[in-house]
């Protein structure tokens, strides 16, 4: 009985000890709950007070404040003191520039669902979308990246003009300036969209938007300098750059050795206060092309002439100089690894400014690095994770096409599990790249200047892409190798390192920034502390510290017990009010995360103090976590906002799967390479008590993703959400558009297709070409004449897509490159192996049996546009084959499957960039059948010269058919932008999906 009763104590007093700390309670409040809750169990067992009596000395200890101080504060005090290293002012303010948003409820363990479900998901107004759908798609149309990359190493004067003068410079800047002052997610939807054209034209039209002086001016700016620069640089008349980076500071910005002497001199003929300046600059940006240069250095008064002698170094500074100025040297061009932007040097010894060229006035000396780090870091959230989403948008459509297109042993490349494995993580990863577009915008959208968030955004995006580029190149192989206008990979590879590189290098963001920055912006408690520790006042901040110290301890051992108890039971069922079924469990799982990750990061704060600056791999560890707990909530974000259908339920799900695995990973390898491995294990047990949790995504689900990476419309959605928010055409002679034609003409036929090709692997059909082989299916009455032509035409069109591009050879000019199966050229491809072959066989009197070939050749018909099991008519059985001609009712077959009278080619031609590759080939046989269609029946004793003629007129019709085409190019010319994009919505063949999707999502929102 007396044991008992002990056990139950004791276990009432660990009860209450986790119980405060889950409520967080006070340290006055927390004590005395302590000390009841010991006395009553003393009643129960005296034997208890084994355990009560140390938890009653510490409350004493923790309510005495004399006793508190000199035992606990003071020395902890007096150590971390010494643990810490100085901090600069540079430091400093680099540190406490910028604001927190989600990022910081995930930083401390217990994310405001509520808070989160209120979040406006970013839309655009009605004139950003026309702006996108107008002046951008024009831009878009102009653009040749080959030809900039290749021939003219810069854009063209008519883009350069196009750009200044409809406002692509002054997204940012305020109506009252003549700027658009587009919203973050507008900004980042132009980018992208020019970016999935021309890399060039894009970061063209970021910099002036990111980092250029038109941010700092708006935010900092007198008056009087709003007035006179802004205006130019919203209509173009002014090109700005900003000069940061030189030879001997490129991460290390701070460290520049540029500086401003304080100093009379003249200016404009009288003589004025103002700073002698020597800067050299490198790596700028739009420098060969400026206007006006903005300008970082080190501002110095060694004379006083401020009026504060005791004040001599001011520190950084930014200064805004016309690129016209006396002594300003606009250097040669730098050539960034091929991507011909305008970059290049800025110099100048012994300049002389005025004072009012410092941005804000005399007012703003010496607080340039904070606005640096406020300002520019907003760019970084949106530019290069602009570029690298659409990167990855445009390589998700372009593989995806390539993959169902190519085929190789028979089937698309696509099928083959190995590809899959590669496509399923491009299609999870562009995903996830959308969705932290998204939740990213969401948070700038709403004001503030998150510096941490958008050092996330620009590390993983960057990161991902490339990621997403370099499975692209695997995927596609010696198609994407080899240069020339054809290559739809090369542009964005090629332009891999430089988003890497520029707004702080990937490396340098990952182990010191984002967890650095993270640390002191989203952590409750330490940079206070930290102040503190650095005051000279230490007195008055022992008195403060012991405040802020006991709240700290109380915040960690919350997150503990937490973190405790959500390793037993999983973590808090807390959620926004939208989750369902599918999200709900992952929302689950965030919380449990976020409770570790704050006991961690404060075990991490807690032991190694100033070493952890060092730790550097054990910060990009904490980095990683803290990213992709981040990276979670905007997939789930995006998923409730799409259209939940079952493929973009797996996309997200694979997404979701991935980012957990990747997080559960960073813990452990933090954990094994922790310096105090007690610290580590003791945490390590209470976050993972189990061990590992999460997997990485199962073989099937790679599977069936890699199957929907291929597929479109109602059969991937996210697909077709894509074409939105790229330049997307299907121009046959377009370096995108090639390979999107064949994949929709793929899609159109199909059926077709795949019975002909998979009678042709069965050797079915006679003859040494595909041409042969067309011929003798033909002959045999197993297609149609229509259907002879289908097949060739889109031969055609696939072996067009998959020709690589052939120089002279001195590589100077991509030659063109004929096609063997064209229509011009099919008859050519024809031989007389058949024939031969027949009367060998006769002559030997060998009998061949052509029945069972002609039976198993025979091969369902298109019908309309519906493809696979949609279509009733294709007979698909559980294997996916499709029924023989003898297995179905022929009649209705031939009624059903050679009905071409629903299309309206000459309709859907009029779209320039978008032509319905069905319609097209319709049109084509409309015109070689309009006086002379034969039935099945009549084919059958069709002779090789019968189908020649054939040939011959589908040849003879190709001249109406570019007839009609140029006609419709004419019509479209003369449109305005609202009948073109009218008429483009009337007639796209996907638009209707399109609509659904966005309906889905405002739906969704406004529901």
């Amino acid at each position: 009985m007396a044991i008992g009763l002990f056990i139950l104590a004791v276990l009432i007093q660990l009860a209450m000890v986790l119980t405060i700390f889950l409520l967080a309670l006070s340290r006055v409040t927390g004590s005395i709950v302590a000390l009841v809750t010991i006395i009553v169990t003393a009643i129960i067992s005296p034997w208890s007070l084994i355990l009560g009596v140390p938890i009653a000395l510490i409350c004493l200890v923790l309510l005495i404040d004399p006793i508190r101080q000199s035992l606990i504060t003071k020395p902890v005090y007096k150590a971390l003191g010494g643990a810490m290293p100085s901090m600069s002012d540079t430091e400093r303010e680099a540190l406490d520039a910028g604001t927190s948003w989600w990022e910081k409820e995930l930083f401390m363990g217990a994310p405001n669902w509520e808070a989160f479900a209120e979040y406006p998901y970013p839309e655009l107004s009605e004139e950003e979308q026309s702006f996108i759908d107008n002046e951008v798609e024009t831009l878009c149309a102009m653009l040749d990246e080959w030809k900039i990359q290749h021939k003219d190493k810069e854009l063209s004067p008519e883009a350069w003009r196009f750009i200044k003068a409809n406002g692509f410079l002054g997204l940012i800047i305020p109506k009252e300036f003549g700027g658009l002052a587009f919203s973050s997610y507008a900004q980042s939807r132009v980018m992208s969209k020019i970016a999935s054209r021309s890399p060039t034209a894009a970061v063209t039209c970021m910099v002036p938007n990111s980092l250029g002086p038109g941010e700092l001016l708006m935010h900092y700016g007198t008056e009087e300098q709003k007035q006179h620069w802004l205006p130019g640089l919203a209509n173009g008349d002014e090109i700005p750059c900003f000069g940061l980076t030189g030879p001997e500071a490129g991460s290390d910005a701070g460290a520049i050795p540029d500086t401003g002497v304080v100093c009379y001199g003249i200016h404009k003929g009288e003589q004025v206060l103002g700073l002698r300046m020597n800067f050299s600059k490198r790596w700028i940006t739009l420098a060969p092309v400026a206007t006006v240069v903005g300008l970082a250095f080190k501002m110095h008064d060694p004379e006083g002439l401020l009026g504060d002698l005791e004040k001599t170094d001011y520190g950084i500074t930014c200064a805004l100089v016309p690129a016209s100025h006396q002594g300003v040297i606009i250097g040669p061009r730098h050539n960034p690894i091929g991507s011909p932007f305008m970059n290049g040097t800025v110099d100048g010894k012994d300049v002389f400014i005025p004072l009012d060229y410092i941005i804000g006035g005399v007012e703003n000396a010496g607080r340039g690095w904070r606005m640096l780090m406020e300002c520019l870091g907003v760019g970084r959230g949106i530019s290069l994770p602009a570029l690298s989403t659409s990167a990855s948008e445009m390589t998700y459509l372009s593989v995806g096409a390539f993959a169902k297109v190519r085929e190789q042993f028979k089937i698309s490349v696509g099928k083959f599990e190995g590809v899959q494995d590669a496509t399923s993580r491009m299609a999870s990863n562009t995903y996830m790249l959308e969705a932290f577009r998204h939740l990213v915008t969401c948070g700038l959208n709403q004001g503030g200047t998150p510096s941490v968030m958008t050092a996330m955004a620009k590390y993983y995006a960057t990161e991902t892409m490339r990621s997403v580029v370099n499975d692209g190149m695997d995927v596609v192989g010696g198609r994407a190798v080899q240069m020339g206008p054809r290559n739809f990979l090369a542009v964005p590879y090629q332009a891999i390192p430089v988003s890497i590189t520029v707004e702080g290098a990937n490396i340098l963001t990952r182990s010191l920034m984002i967890f650095g920055q993270g640390a002191m912006r989203c952590h409750p408690y330490l940079f206070d502390e930290l102040q503190l520790l650095q005051s000279e006042d230490k007195k008055k901040a022992t008195q403060e510290f012991d405040t802020l110290f006991f709240k700290h301890l109380g915040y960690t051992f919350n997150r503990g017990a937490k973190a405790f108890v959500a390793g037993y039971v999983g973590g808090s069922n807390k959620a926004p009010s939208f989750a369902d079924g599918f999200s709900r469990p992952y929302y689950k799982h965030i919380n449990r995360l976020s409770a570790g990750f704050a006991l961690t990061a404060d075990m991490a704060l807690g032991l190694l103090a100033g070493d952890l600056k060092r730790k550097e791999m054990l910060s990009g560890r904490l980095a990683d976590i803290h990213s992709h707990l981040f990276i979670s909530t905007a997939i789930l974000q995006f998923y409730e906002n799409g259209s939940k259908s079952d493929a973009e339920r797996l996309h997200a799900e694979v997404a979701l799967q991935n980012s957990l695995y990747t997080i559960q990973e960073a813990f452990q390898s933090f954990f094994d390479n922790f310096p105090n491995r007690l610290a580590a294990r003791l945490v390590s047990f209470v976050t993972f008590p189990s061990g590992r949790i999460f997997t990485p995504p199962s073989d099937e689900l790679k599977r069936r993703l890699g199957d929907t990476f291929m597929e479109d419309f109602e059969a991937n959605p996210f697909r077709d959400y894509l074409k939105t928010v790229i330049y997307y055409n299907t121009e046959e002679d377009d370096v995108t558009g090639r390979m999107e034609f064949a994949y929709q003409t793929l899609r159109g036929i199909e059926p077709l297709w795949q019975k002909f090709k998979k009678a042709e692997h069965k050797d079915s059909f006679e003859g040494l070409s595909f041409e042969d082989h067309v011929v003798y299916a033909s002959q045999n009455g197993d297609i149609t004449e229509e259907e002879a032509e289908v097949l060739i035409q889109y031969n055609a069109i696939r072996f067009d897509s998959l020709l690589t591009d052939v120089f002279d050879k001195n590589l100077l000019k991509a030659q063109d490159r004929p096609n063997p199966h064209s229509i011009e050229n099919a008859v050519h491809q024809l031989t007389n192996y058949a024939q031969i072959k027949s009367e060998a066989q006769t002559r030997n009197g060998i009998v061949a049996d052509t029945k069972a070939a002609s039976d198993d050749a025979n091969i369902p018909t298109n019908t309309e546009q519906q493809t696979g099991g949609a279509n009733p008519n294709h007979g698909y059985e559980d294997d996916g084959d499709a029924e023989m001609v003898a297995e179905q009712d022929t009649v209705k077959e031939s009624r059903t499957q050679t009905d071409f009278d629903d299309s309206n080619p000459d309709e859907q031609a009029l779209d320039h960039r978008h032509r319905d590759a069905e319609s097209y080939l319709n049109e084509r046989m409309s015109h070689n059948h309009s006086t002379d269609n034969h039935s099945t029946d009549s084919t059958k004793g069709a002779t090789a010269s019968d189908t020649v003629a054939s040939f011959d007129k589908i040849d003879s019709a190709k001249g109406t058919e570019d007839l009609t085409g140029a006609n419709n190019h004419t019509k479209q010319a003369h449109m305005t932008g609202d009948e073109r994009h009218d008429d483009l919505n009337h007639k796209d063949s996907d638009s209707d999906i399109r609509d659904r999707i966005d309906d889905s999502r405002s739906d969704k929102r406004n529901g």
